[in-house]
């Protein structure tokens, strides 16, 4: 088993930084545990699970927890980093025979998410995909890195108003990662209505993951000065960063969170709850949707490419954060809600697929995830899973 390091680098001081209230969203996550905890406890939701042939044994007491990562205590936050960082440093297992560009442990699972982007966005299996991608790499961290925590999940409002200064982002030891060293740069353009105005970074990261490269060569690269490699090669690049307050300040205050769980235009079915919560918004029509804010807040690369995002670091905390999003949706009504799916098996039903259903297999290949029907995806405390958010 790998052994945790401690970093060998000065940390840069933090700056004060006062956390937005969250109080909103905070209150629905603990009404939907309440929520859940009751339908474990009288056996409800494992009867209604077990009709498809779905087990629910999990204890909401033996549950293991997610927490909020500016919850975490300073020792908390430097084991997570280390051991994410053990996996960048671990051999990568995929063939480089397939993958060139995969020179890490860590890299496995960015070509993997690249390997199946076409297939598990603004679709069918994008949310079942994703929390068992979440959970593998939680599973990894802890079985091949020795990390004895959980994923952490980064709640948007919490830095909406500050984002520069919180503790996700301010260059310290105990952060994921300080904005990019100012490069000059364009205004990143996504679509013609979708533009992220270009701050005060646009080089290289400051902080824990200073020294680490994306090696798989850009996808679908948008921010300024990437171009398009050859896909799966080796192209290593650092990672850059230009965050954005404008998109913090502007979409991702804890009201939108609320909004995407209470609006009763987002709740009449599932395919309301995540089409809003996975569509492509626009500056001047609707808003931005939560799951692409956590993605182009850091507006850089390569978090602003689709395909590698998972070689920026704050993947991880979004990505849990938007499992979290559902897990309260979820357990709002946790029976009604259990089996509910929308969508086609392409992003945006292109080319034209079948709808997908409970039945379909999530396939993430040899190295990552393995393969699994949807419904055994459906729960945070059915089948293989045992966790909750606080």
């Amino acid at each position: 088993m790998y052994k945790i390091i401690p970093f060998l680098f000065s940390p840069l001081l933090a700056s004060a930084w006062t956390p937005a209230s969250t109080e909103g969203s905070d209150y629905l996550a603990a009404e939907s545990l309440e929520i859940l905890t009751n339908v474990v406890n009288n056996g409800s939701l494992a009867e209604h699970l077990v009709t498809l042939g779905v087990s629910q044994t999990c204890n909401i007491s033996k549950a293991v927890v997610r927490r909020e990562y500016s919850n975490l205590s300073d020792d908390e936050k430097l084991e997570y980093t280390a051991a994410v960082q053990c996996l960048m440093s671990l051999p990568a297992k995929v063939s480089p025979h397939l993958v060139p560009g995969a020179k890490s442990r860590y890299d496995d699972f960015v070509a993997t998410h690249i390997n199946q982007t076409d297939f598990i966005h603004q679709n069918g299996p994008f949310l079942f995909w994703h929390r068992l991608f979440m959970w593998t790499f939680e599973q990894t961290l802890r079985d091949e890195c020795g990390y004895t925590g959980y994923l952490p999940y980064w709640n948007y409002g919490k830095s909406a108003e500050d984002i520069l200064n919180s503790p996700y982002f301010d260059g310290s030891e105990t952060s994921q990662g300080g904005n990019g060293v100012y490069q000059e740069h364009n205004d990143t353009v996504i679509t013609p209505l979708v533009t992220i105005p270009s701050e005060t970074g646009g080089g290289c990261i400051t902080g824990p993951y200073a020294n680490n490269m994306a090696n798989i060569s850009a996808t679908e690269p948008f921010f300024s000065g990437v171009k398009t490699g050859e896909l799966f090669a080796y192209e290593p690049r650092c990672i850059r960063r230009d965050i954005s307050t404008n998109l913090a300040q502007s979409w991702a205050t804890d009201n939108y969170t609320v909004d995407q769980l209470t609006n009763p235009d987002f709740q009449t079915d599932f395919g309301a709850f995540q089409n809003q919560l996975d569509n492509v918004g626009s500056n001047t029509n609707g808003r931005w949707p939560l799951h692409l804010y956590g993605h182009y807040a850091m507006n850089g690369d390569p978090g602003g490419d689709f395909y590698n995002s998972p070689n920026e670091p704050m993947f991880w905390l979004n990505h849990a954060n938007i499992d979290r999003l559902w897990w309260i949706w979820q357990n709002q009504k946790p029976i009604d809600r259990a089996f509910m799916i929308n969508g086609t098996m392409t992003t945006g039903n292109e080319p034209p697929s079948a709808d997908a259903t409970m039945e379909d297999i999530i396939d993430m290949g040899d190295y990552v995830g393995g393969s699994s029907a949807i419904k055994h995806h459906v729960s945070t405390v059915a089948g293989q899973y045992c966790y909750i958010y606080l």
